[in-house]
């Protein structure tokens, strides 16, 4: 079958991993972030924020575990697979902190090309920081633009999820996918 593979980006704290919960709720295939495990495997090892102590490391780990994630949804039976982030999310944080990365990299993105791509901007009201989450708001608005900068430089159509409940944004990427 060829699953059509649905991307939800955004900064941190956007909403995009209760967007992803409500949709497995409503029975979809969902991929959840890998970044948070990562994080929390990285501090069993004595590392508090592998992002921010070795990025390109913690990226490589994300390329891979998202690589995995998108083979993955190629392999199920079902017409939709919803991700928590896409493989372009990590090239846009390694920009964001000016941090070059492999050739490789871009060659990732270049090969796995995903069906569509939700976007949920900053939203000052839900933002919350919390112990995998180190990013203040102003700097949530500047990944947000690196997402942004990053996936049109793929040629991805970016569809605006609007503000609201998790049910009417979870609605509105539904109704935009005509299900």
């Amino acid at each position: 079958m060829n699953t059509k593979k649905i991307v939800i980006t955004g900064g941190p704290g956007t909403g995009k991993s209760s967007i992803i919960n409500e949709l497995k709720k409503r029975a979809f295939v969902c991929f959840d972030e890998v970044s948070r495990q990562v994080t929390l495997d990285a501090r069993k090892k004595g590392i508090e924020q592998l992002f921010l102590t070795e990025p390109l490391l913690f990226s490589e780990m994300l390329l891979k575990a998202r690589t995995q994630q998108f083979h993955d949804a190629e392999k199920i039976e079902n017409e939709f697979a919803f991700l928590d982030r896409g493989l372009p999310d990590v090239l846009a944080y390694m920009d964001y902190v000016k941090s070059d990365y492999p050739s490789h990299f871009i060659e990732v993105c270049k090969a796995h090309i995903y069906d569509q791509v939700f976007v949920l901007a900053p939203w000052q009201e839900i933002f919350i920081s919390d112990s995998e989450r180190y990013e203040n708001f102003d700097q949530a608005v500047e990944i947000h633009e690196n997402l942004l900068k990053t996936y049109k430089t793929y040629n991805y159509n970016l569809i605006d999820v609007p503000f609201g409940s998790i049910e009417n944004r979870a609605d509105f990427i539904l109704d935009a996918l005509n299900l």
